[in-house]
C-alpha cells in the first residue's frame, strides 16, 4: 500500500523543531559552561554546533530529496551499505529513543505533579501514573492517523516556541553584573595552550552536538510528505534555522541573567529566567514549558520511530507484521504499538536510562557520520534524476567532508572523556550485527522447512 502524502512544509518544519528541542536546552548549557570555563569558548561551542547542524540540514535535505521513502533513516543504510548495518544502527536508535522518551516523560511528570497535586500525592507512584497516561493518550492520538498527530504536533510546537521566546525575554527584566572574571584553568595549573582550548572545546561539543541531534530522523517521514523532493529540503532547513536562533538566544539569556560563573553550577536555569519575568509564579510557568516540551517530544517520537520499525519489517529485518498498515487510517499499528510498549516497559526501569544513553552516544556519532556519507553514494545511484526536481546542496563535497570530520572529532572527544561508555556503545553495535545474522539464519531455515512441508503435502 502506497503511503498517503499528508505532510505540508509547516508540518515538517514543526516536526524538525520537536525532534531536536526537548529537555536538553534547559540543562546542557550548565555542562557546557563548566567544561568551557570561559564565555568565549562557551559561545564558540554553540555557534559551531549551530553551523554544523545547518550544514547537516543541507546534507539531509539532499538525502531526503533524492530518497523520499517511509523509514528513510533505515533504508539509506540498507541501500547504501548493508541491511545488517541498518538493523544495528536503527535498532539501537529505536531502543535509545524508547528509553529517552520514558525518562523525559518521567521528568516532565515530576514538574506537572508539583503543580497539580498536593504535597502528599507528589510521590514516585503518581508521577509514574502521570507519565504512563501521557504516553497512552498520545498513542491513541497517533492511532487516529498521521493527519491528527501532525496537527497536534503543530499546536504543541508553536506553543513551545512561544514559551521559549518568552523565557528569552528575561534579558529585558534583569541583567547580571559579573563580579568574577572567568579564567581558563588547566589540570596542571600551567598557562593554557591551544591544545588545552581544543580539548575543552571538543568536550563542550559533545553536549552541544546532542542538543542539536534528532533532525536526521526527519527522513523517516519522507514517503508521507507532499511534493517530497521540494518540501523535505525546505522543511529541514526552516526547522533548523528556528532551532539555531532559539538556542543562541536562550544561551545568551542564561549568561546575561544568571552570570557565566554562576551558570557553571546553577540548577533549574530555565526556572531562574521564568522567575525574573513572572516572579513567584515563575516555577508554574516553567513547569508548563517543560511539560509541553515533553508532550511534543512524546508525540514526535511516536511519529518517527514506528516508521523505522516499519522499514525493518518491509525488508524482513523484523517480522513482516511490522510492515502492515491499517487500511482505514494508514497507521502502522503493530510498529506503533510495539514502540509504545517498549517505552512503557522502560518507564518502569527508568533507573537504567542514563547508562543506555551514555552507551549510545558514540553510536550517534557513527550513525550521523555514516548516514551523511550516503550522500556520496546517492549522488551516483540517483544521477539520472532531473536536477530541477530535486534539491542539490552547494559546496559539495566540501561541506559533507567537513560535517563527517566534525562528528569523528566529537567521537574521539567522547572516547577521551569516557572510554568505557564509548567502547560499550561499540560492543552493543556489534551485538546487534550478530543478532541480525542469527535471525537471518533462522528465517532461512524456516523458509526451507516451510517449502519442504509444502512439497510433502503435494
Amino acid at each position: 500500500m502506497q503511503p498517503k502524502k499528508q505532510l505540508s512544509l509547516f508540518d515538517l518544519s514543526m516536526i524538525v523543531v520537536s525532534l531536536v528541542i526537548g529537555m536538553g536546552i534547559f540543562r546542557t548549557p550548565v555542562n557546557v559552561a563548566a567544561k568551557a570555563q570561559i564565555p568565549e569558548l562557551f559561545f564558540l561551542a554553540w555557534i559551531i554546533g549551530g553551523l554544523v547542524a545547518y550544514c547537516g540540514a543541507l546534507i539531509y535535505a539532499e538525502i531526503g530529496s533524492r530518497f523520499p521513502v517511509t523509514g528513510g533513516y533505515y533504508k539509506i543504510f540498507s541501500t547504501c551499505y548493508h541491511p545488517s548495518v541498518a538493523f544495528a544502527i536503527n535498532g539501537i536508535v529505536v531502543l535509545t529513543n524508547a528509553a529517552s522518551m520514558a525518562g523525559v516523560t518521567l521528568i516532565g511528570s515530576e514538574y506537572l505533579s508539583s503543580v497539580i497535586f498536593p504535597q502528599a500525592l507528589q510521590t514516585d507512584f503518581y508521577r509514574l501514573i502521570v507519565a504512563g497516561i501521557t504516553i497512552f493518550i498520545f498513542y491513541c492520538i497517533n492511532l487516529l492517523g498521521l493527519k491528527a498527530s501532525s496537527k497536534v504536533q503543530n499546536i504543541l510546537t508553536v506553543i513551545k516556541i512561544t514559551l521559549v521566546l518568552t523565557l528569552i525575554c528575561a534579558i529585558f527584566f534583569s541583567g547580571h553584573t559579573e563580579t568574577i572574571t572567568p579564567i581558563f584553568k588547566t589540570a596542571s595549573g600551567s598557562l593554557p595552550v591551544w591544545s588545552d582550548y581544543g580539548r575543552a572545546l571538543g568536550i563542550c561539543l559533545i553536549a552541544v552536538t546532542f542538543s542539536f541531534a534528532g533532525y536526521t530522523q526527519t527522513i523517516n517521514l519522507g514517503g508521507e510528505v507532499k511534493d517530497a523532493k521540494k518540501i523535505i529540503p525546505k522543511g529541514i532547513k526552516v526547522g533548523l534555522f528556528i532551532i539555531i536562533a532559539l538556542y543562541l538566544l536562550i544561551n545568551y539569556a542564561y549568561v546575561k541573567v544568571i552570570g557565566f560563573e554562576q551558570l557553571k553550577t546553577a540548577h533549574s536555569i530555565a526556572a531562574i529566567l521564568a522567575g525574573k519575568i513572572f516572579g513567584p509564579a515563575g516555577f508554574t510557568i516553567l513547569s508548563a514549558v517543560i511539560f509541553l516540551s515533553v508532550l511534543g517530544y512524546v508525540n514526535v517520537n511516536l511519529l518517527s520511530n514506528p516508521r523505522a520499525m516499519f522499514a525493518m519489517g518491509e525488508e524482513k529485518a523484523l517480522p513482516s507484521v511490522f510492515a502492515q498498515k491499517s487500511k482505514k487510517t494508514d497507521v502502522m499499528v503493530v510498529s506503533l504499538t510495539t514502540f509504545t510498549a517498549l517505552v512503557m516497559i522502560t518507564l518502569f526501569f527508568a533507573q537504567t536510562f542514563d547508562k543506555i544513553v551514555n552507551y549510545s552516544i558514540i553510536l550517534e556519532c557513527i550513525g550521523t557520520a555514516s548516514s551523511a556519507a550516503t550522500l556520496f553514494i546517492l549522488r551516483r545511484t540517483t544521477a539520472h534524476l532531473d536536477k530541477n526536481s530535486i534539491y542539490m546542496m552547494k559546496w559539495y563535497p566540501v561541506l559533507p567532508v567537513l560535517f563527517i570530520a566534525f562528528y569523528l572529532f566529537v567521537g574521539i572527544s567522547i572516547y577521551q572523556d569516557d572510554p568505557s561508555a564509548a567502547m560499550n556503545g561499540l560492543y552493543i553495535f556489534i551485538v546487534f550485527i550478530i543478532i541480525y545474522f542469527i535471525s537471518k539464519i533462522f528465517n532461512k531455515k524456516k523458509v526451507i522447512a516451510d517449502a519442504a512441508e509444502g512439497t510433502a503435502l503435494k
